[in-house]
């Protein structure tokens, strides 16, 4: 065996390792973090598409640096009908990743601690529902759509206020809003994006 074919076998070793991490909603802490205690507050924050508003991003850390919370980032996967629940989705999770890395050098920044997640569903508000079913959580932080990035409709934003439990707490975001986006790819990510197989087709980052 070449030493090539060996190093292409471990670059495919780490792409299979790398999106199974993914699929269970398990991601590398940030090595400043504080560890989450256990039965504290918890601060859902739900996002969707390539970036992300930076002030609510800070509404959500600022409060749960007042309150002593844990933030759950907790980013929306689609899947389309075609394809199983469970389905490999490589392009989300090259999405998902940088994002989830890049809210938590913010919330290093802060002293928060993080607890990341992904959910998937078939749409949007399929994968929330499925969050609120399944998470403990005292606080709901997220964006509304603006012409400035991702966000969720007013639609979703009146589903989530009659349906969700707990304190919600919507932003709408500004001409003075930044757009949190993804940290410049590490090469070995790189590696497992390029190694992860066919592409899930892309949908819409908005939700409807």
């Amino acid at each position: 065996m070449t030493p090539v074919l060996i190093a292409i076998i471990a670059i495919l070793a780490a792409a299979l390792v790398g999106l199974g991490l993914y699929h269970h909603g398990v991601l590398r802490r940030h090595p400043s973090l504080p560890a989450p205690e256990a039965g504290s507050q918890r601060i859902l924050f739900p996002f969707v598409g390539r970036s992300l508003s930076g002030r609510a991003l800070d509404a959500a850390l600022r409060l749960a640096r007042a309150e002593g919370a844990t933030l759950m980032p907790v980013f929306l996967a689609r899947v389309p009908l075609t394809l199983p629940l469970n389905s490999p989705l490589p392009r989300q999770a090259a999405v998902c990743l940088p994002l989830q890395e890049a809210i938590e050098h913010r919330a290093a920044d802060f002293g928060v601690p993080v607890d990341a997640r992904v959910e998937r569903g078939r749409t949007y508000r399929h994968a929330l529902r499925r969050t609120i079913a399944t998470e403990r959580f005292e606080r709901i932080v997220m964006a509304a759509a603006g012409d400035s990035g991702p966000g969720f409709g007013p639609d979703d934003v009146a589903w989530l206020l009659a349906t969700a439990p707990g304190e919600i707490v919507v932003l709408r975001p500004g001409a003075e809003d930044q757009q949190l986006l993804p940290s410049p790819p590490r090469p070995q990510r790189v590696a497992v994006s390029e190694s992860s197989g066919a592409p899930a087709r892309e949908r819409d980052p908005v939700p409807s």
